[in-house]
């Protein structure tokens, strides 16, 4: 059989995915990890006194520890199988990646096991922010000494 006969007889009998459900179970899952992040918020805001420009380094630091708590128990593993990217897009796929690594590697040991492989995932989500800061308040820096913005 050559190839050409091969991937016509592979695409014949493949079943096609259904995009329109994945699609809309990912919105439907991040629609409600956000409404999660939202009402979050708003509880900092309403009982910490916090204002909408302050209360989102907490709601971030509590929504990634709902996510590790939930893949500690084996949940944040339903929702992902459930929706797809609806789970991963939002920062709950961040802490559920940092965890997951560390989750898979205990056996091997606190410092080697744990510590060593905590952020083997999520290590380039965190360079990268970093570095990415790291040149966005350099050209800032350049702007506002030439003169060209004022901030």
């Amino acid at each position: 059989m050559e190839k050409e006969q091969y991937q016509q007889l592979e695409q014949s009998v493949t079943p096609k995915p259904p995009y329109f459900k994945n699609v809309a179970k990912a919105f439907f899952v991040g629609g409600i990890i956000c409404t999660v992040g939202q009402a979050v918020s708003l509880f900092y805001i309403i009982f910490f006194n916090f204002t909408e420009a302050t209360a989102g380094n907490p709601t971030v630091s509590t929504m990634v520890f709902f996510a590790m708590i939930l893949t500690g128990f084996g949940l944040y593993k339903k929702i992902g199988q459930f929706g797809g990217a609806g789970s991963a897009v939002p920062v709950t796929g961040f802490g559920n990646a940092v965890i997951s690594a560390a989750i898979e590697h205990r056996s091997e040991g606190l410092v080697l096991g744990v510590g060593g492989n905590l952020f083997k995932l999520a290590g380039s989500v965190v360079l990268f922010g970093v570095v990415s800061a790291f040149f966005v308040a350099l050209i800032k820096y350049i702007l506002v000494t030439l003169g060209v913005v004022s901030w």
